[in-house]
């Protein structure tokens, strides 16, 4: 028998596998980064910060997160990656030591009626299969309970084959679904007023339809009507026989001919569902969101109630609670409920239903309801119910990459958070944040900080290292990383009120508040508490409010600031009047387009499974216009010159001399005021940071009519040191005689506030009231809520 002797006086040698423990990057040009170098600590918590558009999120997401998903797809057979999005690997000489990443981004949930907090997050999939084991009466699988699954009946003959031998039989096919027959499982049901539509004293002949795009001449809507021989067009439509306003109104789709080219015709309330109510309103054009708010009522459905279920599935209950109720709870509540329910032969499902439910309540959710439509979440709300199938994985030695995750987060909650994050960070997890709030950078062990400016006065590391070393260092992110902002010596003098009687939308309890008019007013409160609700739900239509909210800006690499925005209109105007020629051959999308590149400024090669290859184009060397409309000039500048300025020099140059052009002007004025001075007139919208996207939208509604602006936390993506710009637009937007409401968090502007009105006391049915009205000052010297307690601590009071 032999023996292992073993020396412990000496340490063994590390293992080479110890040895990986950064990840490094060397040379990203991805956007506006320049040949940017860093290397980040694994198993750390790592915050990058910097001013907006300084080249965070293209260091962190486009070329980090983006290379990491890119070779994991690689790892899928070809077959499978053919029904994968093909991505392209980041402009970068070396990446190497990445590890799996999971992206916890801003981006809105999906805006499908049928999409809600319980589906996205498989707890409603979780309540059905409880539903269909132990609900009373048993009505059947879990599908019974599913309101995206319609009941489908079907009976017949069947071929049965058994050897050589064919036996025909009769067979019936029931499949039980949940999906209420009314509403299709939205819970609400349209309703057309039939006068937005069209004129009933005009005839077809004489243009009756008063829909957007429904020209007389067109061949593929009105013409098929007025020839289809279904109505007489020359004939007053409140003159048709029941016979023809019904063909007219409500005729299933037929082939007609018309001109010798068959078409399809479908009545008109059926054809305007398809064609406008299909699709996400966010997504429609301004005037064809304004024709749909017009001619659309949404009422709840009477059938079943707007719980989107059969009357069976509501008859189905557990314990007294059917799944339309269990839903409905507050999700706190719910997770009470679960508690108590003690089935050992669901023991399982229990345990992980309810994990689930806690988990959106520890990460400041549980205000929610699993019936929540998933599209009505904010940005915030949305990355955090996101999170929740993290807070339990196994998995470790993970990149998880967040962007902002304190956004619409009260301070009383950004500690949740912070918890959070540093849990993800001990279970061995590489943690990556974007941030810009002070008390998130405050727990990083590792900053980078890029900079110094924005678009392409950034792109460069300013710094690395602890955050003592970046609160020490010259970085604009160092110098303002202890700033706070002052109450007001005296604030103004309300103008009048806008009086909200009996608010009861969602959480709201009968909430009656007064909203002083001409001066600056801040909403705040936890999140949940009912700020949204009161200000977007309560306030009346008839106000003139302009209200910019956090709906994302939707655009596709072609649009860019100067077409957002309507700049590009007097721009091509002044060129076409310059030169004698048609505006059209100044825009890349129509006349003027490059015939190689259609305008695109780059040719996109698609290599099938593998990833696509973009070059720029040969013949208008990426920009975008065809030789002879570059020939004409401007003020000694050719469009593509122009589209390629920053903001500050086009105002200048819009401003005087041979270019002047007072209308491209003023919309330039309002794109500094919000500090996007840097940004240049044709940058994709696609390549723009959320911070951009929301001051873009801001500039635009500058411009709108309305003597009350309400803006929902404005202070979403923005810089410490461009928070104080923000402070100075609003004054400018007040002094000039507007009345501005600001939903927001931030406690700078809540400092700055002439007003604040504070909800609460917290969130879901907890909140809902008024808790706080008055200057700021009167509420640091109270104390009296959670938002008084920590703008005390603030201004250090």
């Amino acid at each position: 028998m032999s023996m292992t002797t073993r020396n412990d006086t000496q340490s063994p040698a590390p293992h080479t596998a110890d040895s990986h423990d950064v990840i490094r990057v060397h040379g990203a040009r991805v956007n506006n980064l320049k040949d940017v170098s860093v290397e980040i600590p694994k198993r750390r918590l790592t915050v990058f910060t910097g001013v907006s558009g300084s080249g965070k999120s293209s260091l962190v997401f486009s070329t980090i997160a983006a290379e990491s998903q890119r070779l994991i797809n690689e790892t899928y057979s070809t077959f499978v990656q053919g029904f994968m999005p093909s991505l392209a690997r980041p402009e970068v000489d070396v990446l190497d030591g990445l590890t799996t990443a999971i992206i916890v981004d801003q981006q809105r949930m999906g805006a499908d009626p049928r999409s809600t907090v319980g589906t996205a997050t498989d707890a409603h999939a979780m309540l059905r299969i409880l539903y269909s084991r132990l609900g009373e009466p048993h009505i059947g699988s879990p599908q019974a309970f599913s309101f995206n699954v319609p009941t489908v009946r079907a009976s017949g003959a069947i071929t049965v084959e058994r050897g050589n031998n064919r036996k025909a039989q009769k067979a019936t096919y029931t499949r039980i679904g949940g999906m209420c027959g009314r509403c299709e499982g939205r819970g609400t049901v349209t309703d057309l007023d039939l006068t937005q539509l069209y004129d009933d004293s005009k005839s077809l002949a004489e243009g009756a339809f008063t829909i957007p795009g429904w020209k007389s001449d067109s061949f593929w809507t009105v013409r098929v009507y007025a020839e289809s021989g279904f109505v007489d067009p020359d004939k007053p439509i409140r003159e048709y026989t029941k016979k023809e306003l019904q063909d007219f109104l409500y005729k299933e789709p037929v082939k007609v001919k018309v001109d010798g080219v068959n078409l399809t015709y479908e009545g008109l309330i059926p054809k305007i569902q398809k064609s406008f109510l299909a699709k996400d309103r966010e997504a429609m054009q301004p005037h064809i969101r304004a024709f749909v708010d017009r001619a659309v009522t949404f009422t709840t459905c009477p059938e079943c109630d707007g719980t989107r279920l059969t009357e069976e599935a509501r008859s189905s209950r557990i314990k007294g609670v059917n799944i339309a109720e269990a839903c409905a709870m507050q999700i706190s509540d719910l997770a009470e409920w679960i508690r108590g329910l003690d089935e050992p032969s669901v023991a399982p499902l229990l345990d992980k239903l309810l994990h689930t439910l806690e988990s959106f309540v520890e990460i400041g959710l549980g205000y929610l309801s699993l019936e929540r439509p998933a599209g009505t979440l904010s940005g915030g709300e949305a990355q955090r119910t996101k999170m929740i199938r993290h807070l339990g994985s196994a998995l470790t030695d993970v990149t998880y990459v967040f962007d902002e995750p304190t956004i619409g987060l009260h301070p009383h909650d950004i500690q949740r958070m912070n918890n959070l994050l540093l849990r993800l960070r001990d279970k061995g997890n590489t943690v990556l944040v974007v941030e810009h709030k002070p008390e998130t950078i405050a727990i990083a062990e590792h900053v980078v900080d890029l900079g110094p400016g924005a678009g392409t006065a950034g792109g460069t590391i300013c710094y690395e290292g602890t955050v003592d070393g970046l609160r020490a260092g010259d970085t604009i992110t160092g110098r303002h990383l202890d700033d706070r902002a002052g109450l007001k010596p005296s604030v103004r003098t309300p103008k009048g009120k806008l009086e909200i009687r009996g608010a009861n939308r969602h959480n709201l309890q009968d909430v009656d508040v007064d909203i002083p008019l001409g001066v600056l007013c801040v909403v705040t409160g936890v999140a949940g508490s009912g700020k949204s609700s009161l200000i977007h739900g309560s306030i009346p239509a008839s106000a003139g409010v302009v209200s910019v909210d956090q709906a994302p800006i939707r655009g596709s690499r072609r649009s860019n600031p100067a077409t957002y925005t309507g700049l590009l209109d007097p721009i091509r105007k002044a060129f076409a009047k310059a030169n004698g020629v048609k505006p059209a051959l100044f825009s890349a999308n129509s006349e003027g387009a490059c015939p190689n590149c259609n305008g695109a400024g780059v040719i996109y090669t698609d290599l099938g499974m593998m990833s696509g290859v973009t070059t720029t184009c040969e013949e208008c060397e990426g920009r975008r216009f065809d030789a002879s409309v570059l020939e004409y000039r401007l003020g000694g500048r050719d469009i593509s010159e122009v589209l390629a300025m920053p903001v500050t020099e086009a105002e200048e140059f819009f401003g005087a001399g041979e270019a002047r052009t007072p209308a491209a002007h003023a919309i330039l004025g309002r794109l500094a005021d919000v500090g996007l001075g840097y940004l240049s007139l044709g940058q994709p919208l696609t390549t723009l940071s959320g911070g951009e996207r929301q001051r873009l939208k801001l500039a635009t509604h500058m411009a709108d009519k309305g003597g009350v602006y309400v803006l929902d936390e404005p202070t979403t993506g923005l810089h410490l040191a461009d928070v104080e710009q923000l402070l100075a637009l609003l004054d400018r937007l007040v002094d000039a005689g507007k009345s501005v409401i600001v939903i927001e968090h931030h406690q700078a502007v809540m400092a700055h506030a002439d007003w604040i009105i504070d909800l609460g006391p917290g969130a879901g049915h907890d909140g809902g009231r008024i808790v706080f009205e008055g200057a700021p000052a009167d509420l640091v010297a109270a104390r009296s809520t959670l938002t008084g307690e920590h703008l005390a601590a603030y201004v250090g009071a």
